[in-house]
């Protein structure tokens, strides 16, 4: 008979299954949920510093007044960002990255060139009214010149595409694009947040002078 031997050390053993019992449930939520937390908590600082970097000023902003704001201890923020120059290049991005994710939607939307401009533009300028916005316009110096450029291109594809199906009169897309994004980054530098006008009704109004321009009506 043939002598049973033992299995060789570097072989592991399948998990084997444990049976739940009552009151034995993990305390841990599962991954996806971990994840999908961590990633809300984290926005919740980059929302907490944008907010108080619009209203005190990023020089004069210190961890500790974002953890306060948060109810949170300042080790709770580097948990989830490693430093303030870290926080506002991710509010940058975050904001930039709101504005590409409209451009990625329009570009699959139905409609003429001119209406999705019209869409992009008020979603522009919610951005650029807003904390995130305040933050894109002071951060200049950090590399994120791929989605700047995106953003540049994918206003000059709406417009080139309104030409062709004659909704928008023959233009310069490159021109037009950079006036109307000079114009929308420029709500940045001077709004604030109770202003007579409202994000939205700010994009009509940029989208009237840009349409009509300045003759007579």
């Amino acid at each position: 008979m043939k002598e049973e031997t033992d299995p060789p050390m570097n072989v592991r053993a399948a998990p084997r299954r444990v049976s739940k019992s009552p009151g034995a449930a993990s305390p841990w939520k599962p991954a996806h949920d971990r994840a999908r937390e961590r990633a809300s908590k984290r926005e919740a600082v980059l929302r907490a510093a944008a907010r108080a970097f619009r209203e005190r000023g990023v020089h004069n902003t210190t961890l500790d007044d974002i953890a306060s704001f948060l109810n949170v201890t300042k080790p709770t923020i580097y948990y989830y960002l490693t430093n303030k120059e870290q926080i506002i290049f991710e509010c940058f991005r975050l904001g930039i990255g709101r504005i590409a994710a409209a451009l990625a939607e329009l570009g699959k939307a139905s409609g003429t060139g001119r209406e999705r401009l019209t869409a992009l533009v008020r979603r522009y300028a919610e951005v650029m009214a807003s904390d995130f916005g305040w933050c894109m316009v002071r951060v200049e110096d950090h590399d994120l010149k791929s989605m700047k450029s995106e953003i540049d291109q994918g206003i000059r594809r709406l417009l080139r595409e309104g030409i062709a199906d004659g909704s928008i009169r023959d233009c310069d897309p490159k021109m037009t694009a950079f006036a109307l994004a000079g114009a929308l980054n420029g709500i940045g530098h001077w709004y604030r947040a109770g202003e007579a006008l409202s994000a939205e009704e700010i994009a009509v109004r940029f989208l009237e002078l840009f349409e009509r321009g300045l003759a007579p009506a």
